[in-house]
């Protein structure tokens, strides 16, 4: 049932708005808080009473007077509490304590390579366990965010469908909560990693973007008019699953020549063992300790960054490839900006710089003008980084 303007409402709308201009402009007065955004000094008061003692922010000193006494200065506190942030992926789940701007101050990763179906879920809440054991209490905890690849019910908290997993219609949200006791969030990863670059992030002027994570899949994210498009099942942004070749491989998924299976770390790493294979000479398997086990994302990047050969033709048709796809992004949403993410992705600018000579070439001009195609600003930790954004934007309704 949709709420309407009832004083209630008003009143969180207020108190959300009094912590933002806190966050963002702090330390600042009372007076001035009720001077940007029109607001009687009896509502910033009221709000910042409650924010005070809700530890979310501290009195820091005084201002200068402009006649009479001088005003108290208030800053917003995001060590004051904590927030748990999880991401699923193919092949690793990771697992971060937060402060309320997003700061890692813990992190553990887990593989997740032995586990498919239910069993993803059991050494899901195990490592969750561990993770907690050291706390007294999960008191001062906001929530706890999981964010995974694959379509998601958000606002009910169900993994719809993962193929890589195995999962299907998992209540996580439901789950964690009985265990854990608290508040829980769940999204789709690459949703959560554009909500954090478009609040978090180095994007926050864009509207109209699309994410691409390229990892251990191939995952979109779209922006329309500075709202994430969600479409009606909560599985818009399915990029990987577009299908760019009738007679290719099965994909995961049941279809044949899905984008993924051309674009992603599978793929490379199929492309680059093949490649050694045929005695292809390449300073990977040295860089892999002799060793075509340890052969990994990062590794192939380092390699790019040593011009090697088989490592740059490999990167020359996925880029290829991923252009392809993003032309048909780009005529269908117009996008102001593209960001890429993910494991191949990051530090890799010849992927930025192939990608974008590729998409001006087979994009309708138009569309490419002003068009900024730039890596994600928030690095590796933006795994988590983008559960974080979830909880603060739900929670506190910081500003996009």
């Amino acid at each position: 049932m949709r709420r309407t303007g009832d004083l209630k409402l008003i009143q969180e709308l207020n108190r959300s708005i009094v912590l933002d201009t806190i966050r963002h402009y702090g330390p600042i007065s009372r007076s001035e808080i009720a001077k940007r955004h029109k607001l009687s000094p009896t509502t910033v008061t009221s709000a910042v009473s409650e924010l005070i003692r809700d530890s979310l922010v501290s009195e820091v000193g005084t201002g200068t007077s402009n006649g009479g006494r001088k005003p108290i200065l208030l800053q917003f506190s995001p060590d004051s509490h904590f927030l748990i942030g999880i991401s699923i992926s193919g092949s690793k789940i990771t697992i971060a304590e937060m402060n309320l701007e997003a700061k890692v101050r813990k992190k553990e990763v887990y593989t997740i390579k032995p586990y498919q179906g239910d069993r993803v879920i059991g050494y899901l809440l195990q490592i969750m366990e561990q993770f907690v054991l050291p706390y007294e209490s999960l008191e001062d905890c906001v929530g706890i965010s999981i964010v995974t690849q694959g379509i998601v019910d958000s606002d009910n908290g169900v993994i719809r469908y993962n193929p890589k997993l195995k999962l299907k219609d998992i209540p996580v949200k439901e789950i964690v909560e009985s265990r854990f006791r608290s508040k829980t969030w769940l999204d789709n990863d690459t949703n959560a990693y554009l909500l954090a670059e478009k609040s978090i992030g180095d994007f926050s002027h864009y509207q109209n973007m699309i994410y691409v994570t390229i990892g251990d899949g191939l995952g979109s994210s779209i922006l329309v008019n500075g709202s994430i498009y969600r479409g009606y099942a909560g599985g818009a942004g399915e990029f990987g699953h577009t299908t760019i070749d009738r007679t290719g491989v099965r994909c995961d998924c049941g279809n044949i020549g899905c984008l993924e299976n051309y674009v992603s770390w599978p793929a490379i790493y199929a492309k680059l063992l093949s490649a050694l294979a045929k005695g292809k000479q390449s300073c990977i398997f040295e860089l892999a300790g002799h060793d075509v086990n340890r052969i990994s994302a990062t590794v192939f990047r380092q390699a790019l960054s040593q011009n090697d050969p088989l490592a740059e033709s490999i990167l020359e048709e996925t880029a290829s490839y991923l252009a392809s796809g993003l032309v048909n992004l780009v005529h269908l949403f117009n996008p102001e900006a593209i960001i890429l993410g993910g494991e191949i992705a990051f530090e890799n600018e010849l992927l930025v710089s192939k990608v974008t000579e590729y998409v001006h070439e087979y994009a309708h001009g138009i569309f490419t003008e002003g068009l900024a195609i730039r890596l994600n600003s928030l690095g590796e930790d933006v795994e988590v980084v983008g559960a974080a954004a979830v909880v603060l934007q739900d929670t506190f309704q910081f500003s996009l």
